[in-house]
């Protein structure tokens, strides 16, 4: 019973590798099919923090007419040479009207030369080319106005597709608390810390924020570049998503505060009760009086060691038993320990000294 239980889990819904493989298109294609809303997905329940294909959703895309065909033209990209060639314009002219915002770029990435390479949805530039009131500028001399803007160095390529990422990820955003991350994706971190002051909050805010397909690691030779398009530059773009963001935040602060780790209450420190210090016993060894003569035993003589050393001969070959008597040493003499002026020193001390005249310099003469 398990085992089919499970079986019908797997195949309700599959994972965005298999969906683009049922529907017959390249994995980027089927990211830009989901960014769009051509695919509908669902959020991983299980805990990964993906999102998940229906096969229900599936089914319905394949019994489309011209399937797959017609999913893998509406996800189709090319970049500013092929966009050119499909409007039938000069490249030029395809890159000023980008530049004036009138084409929004799909995609963007940074090449090995460092340099921003944009892409653009081919359905969009065949409609653009096939409207009526845009024939004035595919053909003949741009109007004054926008050749104004674009000598003044105007470029809306960067800013048009974040907006088109930004409007992707707020389609994919379930509660407050995801529009929040969806806003704070495109502002600077600084930014984010001074609309969202709670730390708890910001950081529940940076959890829900994505990676624009256009970012790189940092520290990378071309993070900067890429920084450039995936960050508001426009001071008036980030007011905009500044005041978004306040906004999502105090509608999510309301339906669902932010998790925050829980409070501990400390148990009060019971501090040991002074005891008085016992006294201190009295020393068995009395104190010495100042002018008490110290008792010093006398240097042992010849004679009292070779006595000591040979055994008293007894009867019967053994040795009488010794037994530690006490002696009493006399007191040491009260004269000078230093000889005074009238004593001669032994004769030793008379050759050690005219030796050290002898070695030591001799005054000068007169």
């Amino acid at each position: 019973m398990s085992a089919d239980t499970f079986g019908a889990a797997r195949s309700e819904s599959c994972t965005p590798g298999r969906a683009a493989r049922e529907l017959g298109i390249l994995r980027g294609e089927f990211d830009l099919a989901v960014q769009l809303g051509h695919v509908r997905t669902v959020p991983d329940e299980g805990g990964g923090g993906g999102r998940l294909v229906e096969r229900a959703e599936i089914d319905r895309l394949r019994a489309q007419d011209g399937f797959p065909d017609t999913l893998s033209d509406r996800v189709r990209v090319v970049g500013t040479s092929d966009g050119a060639e499909l409007m039938d314009i000069s490249v030029g002219r395809f890159t000023r009207l980008a530049r004036l915002g009138l084409l929004v770029p799909m995609k963007a990435y940074v090449n090995r030369y460092g340099a921003v390479v944009w892409l653009y949805l081919a359905q969009e530039l065949k409609d653009f080319a096939a409207a009526a009131e845009n024939t004035r500028l595919l053909k003949g001399r741009t109007p004054e106005t926008l050749r104004s803007q674009l000598a003044e160095g105007v470029d809306l390529r960067a800013r048009n597709w974040r907006m088109r990422q930004l409007g992707c990820l707020l389609r994919q955003a379930g509660d407050p608390w995801a529009r929040a991350g969806a806003l704070a994706t495109l502002l600077p971190p600084a930014e984010v810390a001074d609309v969202v002051e709670d730390p708890y909050e910001r950081a529940w805010v940076n959890r829900f924020r994505s990676a624009l397909p256009g970012q790189t690691l940092p520290g990378t030779s071309f993070a900067h570049v890429a920084e450039r398009i995936t960050t508001a530059q426009d001071a008036d773009e980030i007011e905009w998503l500044r005041s978004d963001l306040a906004r999502s935040v105090e509608e999510a602060r309301v339906l669902s505060p932010a998790p925050r780790p829980a409070v501990r209450r400390a148990r009060p420190t019971t501090r040991p009760t002074a005891r008085p210090i016992p006294p201190m016993a009295r020393t068995v060894t009395a104190p010495v009086e100042a002018g008490e003569p110290t008792v010093r035993p006398p240097e042992p003589t010849a004679g009292t060691a070779v006595r000591a050393a040979e055994p008293c001969p007894i009867p019967g070959g053994r040795a009488p038993e010794r037994r530690h008597v006490p002696r009493a040493w006399p007191a040491p003499p009260s004269g000078p320990r230093f000889p005074g002026p009238g004593h001669t020193p032994p004769r030793s001390a008379l050759r050690l000294r005219a030796w050290l005249r002898r070695r030591g310099p001799r005054p000068a003469e007169v």
